[in-house]
């Protein structure tokens, strides 16, 4: 028997595809043909398997970093790599601690636009684990183990807290990929925030049990983002991939 849930999730996610196309239809693309996709923790840049097709149809040429999250330096340094490699305009897009990443290398001339998918924003030398601290304590970080000061979570909390609107099968094998990340990454600070000068898209997850809704909220409006909530858990590219990439699509054209 088909899952209610997920025949209902089905139809939603190809209304809202259509609703894309008809949307990029209706205006050409006008200021960055170049998306560069920056994946966060526990994941790699596969995580942007179902949004990247979306991208590519509407003519944008995109490129996903594979951050090693060995240090912040090595994600900074991998990222300005595969900038380095863009022929123009390009839109810098993170998910989770990638939102960092771009924060960091967002300043680089090419960059039009920034993209935050439930994304860390911290300002220029903001102690983020004091900010987030201010705001409730995601269950997710409770199933974080350590081993030699790299980390990942456990099988339980990635299924339920991080990739919890997945189907179960699904999160179990994104699970077993998932990147480890280095201890030093979660006390580490930018120095720069790209998002004070750049145009900034933000989209929440509403049912996020990873980072707190309520702590995305206050990053975007900080930033005065163009935001949309998505009632997702965190890996909303995963599970709405077609309204995350209409917000990118978005920041291509130089939408306000």
């Amino acid at each position: 028997m088909l899952n209610r849930r997920l025949f209902s999730a089905s139809i939603a996610a190809a209304a809202a595809t259509s609703m894309l196309s008809s949307m990029v239809g209706a205006q050409t693309l006008g200021v960055a043909r170049n998306v560069v996709l920056v994946h966060g923790a526990y994941a790699d840049g596969s995580s942007w398997a179902r949004v990247i097709p979306l991208l590519q149809r509407v003519g944008l040429k995109v490129t996903a970093v594979q951050n090693p999250l060995s240090s912040f330096a090595d994600d900074v340094a991998a990222t300005r790599r595969i900038l380095a490699l863009q022929d123009g305009p390009t839109v810098l897009v993170a998910h989770s601690y990638g939102g960092m990443v771009i924060s960091e290398t967002g300043i680089d001339p090419k960059v039009t636009a920034l993209v935050y998918i439930a994304a860390r924003a911290p300002d220029a030398g903001e102690d983020y684990a004091a900010l987030a601290a201010r705001f409730p304590t995601p269950p997710a970080s409770a199933g974080l183990v350590w081993a030699d000061d790299f980390g990942q979570l456990n099988e339980e909390a990635f299924v339920r807290d991080f990739a919890g609107d997945l189907p179960p099968g699904e999160a179990r094998a994104l699970c077993a990929v998932q990147g480890r990340v280095a201890r030093s990454l979660f006390s580490s600070r930018t120095t720069a925030a790209a998002w004070r000068s750049k145009p900034s898209f933000y989209a929440v997850s509403t049912q996020d049990r990873t980072i707190s809704t309520e702590l995305e909220r206050f990053m975007a409006r900080r930033m005065k983002a163009q935001t949309i909530e998505i009632a997702s858990s965190h890996v909303s590219l995963l599970s709405h991939p077609a309204e995350v990439a209409g917000l990118i699509i978005s920041a291509a054209r130089g939408a306000a």
